[in-house]
């Protein structure tokens, strides 16, 4: 790599390298080629860019980034966010020329709070599975040990993280997505409260899916909720906005705090032992430090939970179906959509012609799996799984009335190998493992409750292992004050992986 541009890059998060730019000690421009030499060195071992926007980003910090909290901080994006312009592949074979024509608001936020984007990260196929191995791109890999998966769908944002690109990089989460691959990847990952944060335009993932980041420190994460969060008019969703800025919260001792924990998940089994170890260690952690750890759970039916969420999460991937056929439908008649068996044989068709130009399949195995399911199912179906959740969230809800949070694992097993969630697997097979590693974290997306993953823990083969923690519907401050006080206990910022 040659001389390192700026060395102190690494000593930085995201509000430390701001600061060196505010006072004139760096430039935007310094920062954007330390960045950019961290990829370049380090990218091809683990994967975690895959559409590399250089010459913007330097003139962006020639001209000047906005004057944010962030100014002329270098980010990465994630590959399901819209830019217009900018490649949006969503991870799938059949959108890799795929430019949009409108930015979302939450990207609008992100670069209106000075950051300066070098490009955008890997994903799995639209957000749908726990790993990021997408066939267009191909796997990102952890970088604590680079045969192990960095956990998904914003795998390519956690492993870009930990390895240093950036000090911290876009995320969504609408199962998990931020908290999974934080956990794989050794960093921390917040998902914010349903209507914290904008949602535009409209997607089907708006009553799950929710966009912020994953983060070296704590208070990185706080700033950018800070900057990015309100609705917008005509939003779906609302949340009760905040007394106190949340970057206060990190360093506010939130007093003495009730808190559950368990180490089975919902269906009663327990977790691989690293992953009680992990609850276990921080558990004690906060009992050192004031807090009240009672062991409980809320009572709710594990096998209701999974089968009610597999079938939203299949009306998600027929969502992103349809929105291919309406686009198609256009291009043939200029007709309104209709649910029909021909919707699925048009998509058959869309998929073997784009097979012709491209040699690969046009969708994941995965994917025309989910979609398949839901397009057999009627809609009162998916609404019936929707009550089900309904009444899972008044359940949770009711529990957490008694405690602070719940603190469980993040996943139910440290990072697998590259290739263990097998897509071609018999589907009943890959659905129960899938269940049994995404135990804890849809809880949050369909309860529209906040949650995150602080990294506290580490195997003793070296991959980390990160704790779960579910907060009440927009207390937000709660969990960061904890997060605060976990990054000052059992510190990680000093943790570094093989790279």
């Amino acid at each position: 790599m040659g001389t390192d541009p700026f060395p102190e890059y690494d000593e930085c998060d995201a509000l430390g390298l701001a600061e060196l730019v505010r006072s004139g000690e760096a430039k935007a421009a310094e920062l954007v080629e330390a960045a950019i030499a961290r990829v370049e060195k380090h990218n091809p071992q683990i994967n975690a860019v895959i559409d590399k926007q250089y010459e913007a980003a330097r003139t962006l910090a020639e001209d000047g980034a906005p004057e944010g909290p962030f100014q002329g901080v270098p980010i990465l994006i994630k590959d399901l966010a819209l830019v217009e312009g900018d490649l949006a592949t969503m991870g799938s074979v059949l959108l890799r020329d795929f430019r949009p024509g409108v930015t979302s608001e939450y990207i609008r936020r992100v670069k209106a709070a000075g950051f300066i984007p070098i490009g955008r990260t890997n994903s799995s196929e639209f957000g749908l599975l726990p790993t990021t191995e997408p066939v267009l791109h191909g796997p990102t890999r952890n970088p604590w040990n680079t045969s192990h998966s960095s956990g998904g769908s914003s795998g390519g944002a956690a492993a870009a993280t930990a390895a240093g690109f950036v000090p911290m990089a876009h995320a969504s989460d609408g199962g998990g997505s931020i908290r999974i691959p934080a956990s794989a990847c050794g960093v921390f990952g917040l998902k914010p409260s349903r209507g914290r944060m904008p949602r535009y335009p409209a997607s089907p993932a708006d009553y799950l899916s929710v966009d912020l980041a994953v983060s070296r420190s704590v208070r990185d994460s706080a700033a950018l909720l800070d900057a990015a969060h309100k609705g917008m008019p005509g939003a779906a969703y609302h949340v009760p906005a905040a007394e106190d800025p949340f970057a206060a919260a990190v360093t506010t001792d939130p007093g003495r705090l009730r808190i559950a924990f368990s180490v089975d998940d919902f269906r009663g089994r327990r977790v691989d032992a690293e992953c009680v170890d992990a609850v276990e260690a921080t558990a004690a952690a906060l009992e050192d430090m004031g807090h009240e750890l009672v062991e409980d759970s809320p009572p709710v039916d594990g096998e209701v939970l999974a089968e009610a969420f597999l079938i939203v999460w299949e009306g998600m991937a027929e969502s992103v179906f349809n929105l291919i056929l309406e686009e198609a439908s256009k291009l043939r008649s200029g007709r309104a959509l209709r649910r029909s068996v021909g919707d699925w044989r048009t998509l058959k068709t869309i998929a073997r012609l784009d097979k012709r130009k491209s040699g690969m399949d046009a969708f994941e195995p995965f994917t025309w799996g989910l979609a398949r399911r839901s397009y057999r199912r009627t809609p009162a179906g998916l609404e019936a799984a929707k009550v089900e959740l309904q009444r899972i969230s008044h359940q949770v809800g009711a529990f957490l009335t008694a405690y602070d949070g719940h603190l469980t694992p993040v996943l139910g097993s440290p990072p697998p190998k590259l290739g263990a969630i097998d897509q071609t697997a018999k589907w009943n097979d890959l659905v129960e493992q899938l269940v049994n590693y995404v135990a804890f974290t849809p809880v949050a997306n369909f309860t529209g409750m906040p949650a995150m993953s602080v990294p506290t823990h580490w195997t003793e083969a070296g991959l980390p292992v990160g704790t779960h923690f579910l907060g009440r519907h927009g207390a937000e401050a709660t969990l960061l004050s904890l997060a605060g006080q976990l990054e000052q206990a059992m510190p990680w910022a000093g943790r570094l992986p093989p790279l």
